[in-house]
């Protein structure tokens, strides 16, 4: 019998071992050489885990050997979160996410958590079993999420400023049509009718669209930083083009940003997105909560998603965080489920400080050791308890991100 770990013990600090995802858009070797893994198969390896969901909870790596972090927050939920969060939350409020994004994600939108619990509420009620592929709402939260580029990093993010959209509907021939619309009622109908549009007249408004897009790009006429480059990637594969994707609309509607590493994104809920291409890591409330809108084989529901999404040109925030004490950076997000850090350390620097709650990390870089006791390397992540004194020294580079309430 497993002996689980008191919070009460000296000892709050313990290395973590997360879950891999191995979904289809995923690359081959990021991942497993962040974790000093072989990737003999060579599956895909989209995110790493680190956090107590239920479907994938992550293990502390205890004297007694591993245990389910999941386990012990049920065993002692206020010892290991704290009073104050377990009382408001009632489990470990964030998931925190390596992600190595080598083929375009769907087009998503997340509710807000209120819209979050009717939607469930109503699909519990209708009979629809939790892992149906037509189900939309796993659970009962939101699932607002903030990504820091490890590399440089593509998403779409938001519907363009209205006068970057009337452009782009200018530019694009075929999308001329649409101009009238949009200026008369709105992106809400714009949006309505390219997502209700048929199957068949999708593939005449926008066969030529495609067809210029890859040649222009067989050309290097296109950048990154032009939809017409993405629209080519999806169809790189040399397979004859069969039904377009309504997501291409979405490509040219929406921002493209390129996030530098270090810089971050923060997308609540309605936000209409989708990443591109790059790695990152992610921390988002605990849900599985989306709603789809293209650029996938999974379920798409076009009236739900409607129902949700926020319709309104933005001009994205891309945050360089702003440093809150030496060493450490924060990105604020507006929030109360999880925050996120950017701990730097260069040669013989060091960084202490005391957990409030249940805080999570993982080593980007180089290596460290905690109170001089603990080493940890590259990829290497831990779970601290609340309460917990540590100090984190390096004697060369280091780079650490810490998740908490």
């Amino acid at each position: 019998m497993l002996k689980i770990p008191t919070m009460q013990e000296p000892n709050k600090i313990f290395k973590l071992k997360g879950f891999n995802q191995h979904y289809a858009w995923g690359g081959f070797h990021f991942i497993p050489d962040l974790l000093g893994i072989s990737n003999p198969d060579n599956k895909p390896f989209a995110e790493y885990w680190m956090g107590a969901h239920p479907s994938a909870s992550s293990k502390l790596q205890t004297p007694e050997g591993e245990i389910l972090l999941s386990e012990l927050i049920q065993k002692d939920p206020e010892a290991a979160l704290t009073k104050e969060v377990y009382q408001k939350f009632g489990e470990l409020p964030y998931l925190l996410k390596v992600l190595d994004v080598k083929d375009m994600l769907s087009i998503q939108v997340h509710p807000t958590k209120a819209e979050a619990e009717k939607g469930f509420d109503a699909e519990e009620a209708s009979g629809i079993p939790i892992n149906a592929p037509n189900r939309n709402y796993k659970d009962r939260n939101h699932k607002p999420e903030v990504m820091v580029a490890l590399s440089d990093f593509w998403l779409l993010h938001g519907f363009k400023e209205k006068a970057l959209l009337e452009k782009t509907l200018e530019e694009v021939q075929e999308f001329n049509i649409l101009l009238p619309l949009f200026r008369r009622e709105g992106y809400k109908a714009l949006y309505q009718f390219v997502m209700e549009m048929p199957q068949q007249e999708v593939n005449v408004f926008l066969m030529q669209v495609v067809r210029r897009e890859i040649r222009k790009k067989m050309d290097a006429e296109l950048t990154k930083a032009d939809p017409g480059w993405w629209v080519a990637k999806l169809f790189e594969n040399g397979q004859p083009i069969g039904d377009i994707d309504k997501g291409v609309f979405s490509i040219y509607f929406f921002n493209i940003v390129n996030a530098k590493p270090g810089e971050a994104v923060f997308q609540g809920a309605g936000l209409p997105h989708a990443y591109l291409e790059g790695q990152n890591i992610e921390l988002m409330a605990n849900s599985d909560n989306v709603l789809r809108g293209g650029l996938t084989p999974k379920y798409i529901d076009v009236p739900e998603l409607m129902k949700h999404t926020l319709f309104e040109g933005i001009t994205p925030n891309v945050m360089k965080g702003s440093e809150i004490r030496i060493g450490e950076k924060n990105y604020p997000c507006p929030v109360p489920d999880f925050a996120i850090s950017k701990i730097a350390l260069h040669g013989n620097s060091s960084y202490a400080n005391t957990t409030e709650g249940l805080e999570l990390f993982i080593v980007t870089d180089g290596g460290a050791v905690i109170n001089n006791h603990m080493v940890v390397r590259k990829g290497e992540a831990l779970c601290m308890f609340p309460g917990a004194n540590y100090e984190i020294q390096s004697s060369g580079e280091c780079t650490l991100y810490k998740a908490f309430v």
